[in-house]
């Protein structure tokens, strides 16, 4: 099977993106005024030593080789997994990230996926129902949730249901106390139900508002008000003229909201403690954890992309006549 010349282009670009962030990330934690050294052992530790002992460290850490020569020792090493030891938690990067991604994208993605369909029958249900009741309802239910910040609704969740009501755990991701082997699938979902709420509301707001203004587009078309005319009822006109006619520009807006999910979720982690891959990028940013900060950010980088090209590979499949397009271009 021959793969589409634009995929390929498509794999190319999202190749050279995550190559540039990967670049522009080095410099930028290069840059950084934080002393990784004072970070991690103190400045009554580091005044402590001999300019002998803090010359092997710096050695060690890198800190006194050049930049270029860092970036590619670096970049060769994360290319073959080894994306060296976490300062803070004095164990492989890699390890951390399998643990901490593992425990945030199931929360992530349960999030993304009930956002998505929830935003989408919210908008198509507004904009069918436009200047009514229901639509006045989730319009501003869509404008208060672009609002409001996402920690903000988060330490409202907590004060309701977790203090007040004492319905929900106050935070992380497990029971306090309980050995992990333990730990079920039961508890795992009663501590991550608040976090997923709190992404659910945050992102769901984009899809209503263009969905619904989609709606509203398509049932003024002419080809819509042809199908009144002819008697169509209310579901051919919705799911066969409507729904197929906005499908597109719900996906592209769910597929970008991957990078908001992942913007949110380091605010609603530390809120709720959870040990999750966002909670590890504030700690490592604070920490002064390099290997640690980097690597997230590339992994991150790389899903967020993964996710714009399988988009952009599903517009094809969907509507052909794109690919049509990029082809005379």
């Amino acid at each position: 099977m021959k793969i589409p010349t634009s995929i390929i282009k498509q794999v190319v670009r999202a190749i050279l993106l995550i190559f540039c962030v990967s670049v522009v990330s080095f410099i930028l934690v290069s840059l950084s005024p934080l002393d990784p050294i004072q970070m991690n052992l103190g400045q009554t530790v580091k005044g402590s030593m001999s300019p002998e002992q803090l010359k092997k460290i710096q050695d060690y850490w890198g800190v006194n080789t050049p930049l270029t020569e860092r970036y590619i020792s670096w970049i060769k090493d994360f290319l073959r997994g080894d994306m060296n030891i976490s300062l803070l938690y004095r164990r492989p990067v890699i390890q951390i990230l399998q643990e901490r991604l593992s425990s945030s994208l199931w929360l992530m993605g349960i999030a993304w996926i009930l956002s998505g369909f929830l935003g989408f029958f919210l908008g198509v249900l507004a904009g069918f129902k436009r200047n009514k009741l229901t639509d006045h309802i989730i319009h501003k239910y869509a404008l208060i949730s672009a609002s409001i910040p996402s920690f903000w609704f988060a330490l409202l969740l907590l004060i309701v249901f977790s203090v007040w009501l004492d319905i929900f755990p106050i935070g992380m991701s497990v029971p306090i106390g309980v050995d992990f082997s333990n730990v079920t699938f039961k508890d795992k979902v009663y501590h991550a139900i608040l976090p997923i709420i709190t992404l659910i509301f945050i992102n769901s707001s984009a899809i209503i508002l263009h969905t619904r203004e989609k709606m509203i587009e398509v049932l003024d078309s002419d080809y819509v008000l042809f199908a009144k005319a002819r008697g169509e009822n209310t579901f051919s006109i919705v799911f066969r003229h409507s729904i197929r006619n906005i499908l597109l520009p719900a996906i592209t807006l769910q597929f970008v909201s991957i990078s908001e999910i992942f913007g949110g979720s380091v605010l609603i982690e530390t809120v709720f403690s959870y040990p999750g891959l966002g909670q590890a990028t504030v700690k490592a940013g604070l920490g002064g954890d390099v290997p640690l900060l980097l690597a997230i950010t590339v992994v991150t980088a790389t899903i967020v992309f993964l996710g714009n090209l399988i988009a952009n590979i599903l517009y094809e499949i969907i509507d052909p006549r794109i690919g049509i397009k990029k082809k005379k271009e």
